[in-house]
């Protein structure tokens, strides 16, 4: 599967895709092959269905791990292959809309405090503070932390979309990173890896997260992605405008951003019910 690999990879490329799109859909490529013991580009679409339904009934694996199994298949077949021919169809799986965990305040702060190091402490605190996904607080560097008095914020490089924007420098959390600074001195990546040769491994922060969590007594539900999710509902909770949460969040649209209003417990628990407002019985 070699050659078709590199042809798969430089296509990708070509079309500007993310790396971690791109290793994603080699891999589900590596599993279709391994499935079938024979090279995908020889696969009938039928067969390419039937493992998706195998991913689904058989691995139980989740809607949106099949989904992009199958935009892997698709743009195998169709862009690499050249076989967009009638017919030939791979339906996207339906994602069950669950409302993700919401840490209180309360919970967010035992978590941060309950991390073993003062690495895992600064990780935690700099996802929350800044609503980061797990990828864009692994890939911080030292530079990227803008403290002049008139900046005050984070640039995050190359978040989902491959875009830059800038989000929130509190003055908590770089009064931690100055603290972490002084004992670590990184160099060029804020939090590195094991050698220090480059970023930290995005499992890596996935086990520091559990680790705390498990310390602090917290449910275990959800991964690290639980704090940026809690940095949206606090923020709306606390006021601030959906615009500017969805700028701070890198937000392509202001739907993406509005899933929030279902986690702001002051935004559904603050009002009047109906009920309320009607006359009472004479």
């Amino acid at each position: 599967m070699s050659e078709l690999r590199e042809r798969m990879s430089n296509a990708m490329c070509l079309r500007g895709m993310a790396a971690r799109t791109q290793e994603a859909y080699i891999g589900a490529l590596v599993e279709l092959a391994k499935y079938y013991h024979r090279s995908p580009a020889d696969l009938r679409v039928e067969e390419v269905q039937a493992y998706l339904l195998h991913l689904i009934r058989d691995k139980k694996l989740a809607y949106a791990s099949v989904n992009q199994a199958s935009c892997a298949f698709r743009f195998l077949y169709r862009r690499v292959l050249g076989r967009p021919e009638a017919g030939f169809d791979i339906p996207m799986a339906k994602v069950p809309k669950r409302l993700p965990q919401i840490l209180s305040r309360e919970e967010v702060a035992r978590l941060i405090d309950s991390a073993r190091t003062l690495r895992g402490r600064t990780l935690l605190m700099t996802t929350y503070a800044a609503g980061l996904r797990v990828s864009e607080v692994c890939a911080l560097q030292v530079g990227d932390i803008e403290s002049a008095a008139d900046r005050m914020c984070l640039k995050v490089r190359q978040g989902k979309g491959g875009k830059d924007r800038y989000t929130l420098l509190s003055p908590h959390l770089l009064a931690a990173l100055r603290t972490y600074w002084r004992d670590t001195r990184p160099q060029r990546w804020l939090f590195t890896n094991r050698a220090g040769t480059g970023p930290m491994e995005i499992q890596t922060a996935q086990r520091i997260y559990y680790a705390a969590r498990n310390a602090a007594g917290i449910a275990p539900e959800g991964g690290i992605h639980g704090l940026r999710h809690a940095f949206a509902t606090h923020l709306l909770e606390a006021g601030v405008d959906l615009y500017s949460i969805g700028r701070l969040l890198g937000h392509g649209h202001l739907s993406t951003t509005s899933r929030y209003l279902h986690l702001a417990r002051s935004k559904l628990t603050g009002h009047t019910s109906p009920l309320e407002l009607l006359d009472p019985p004479s």
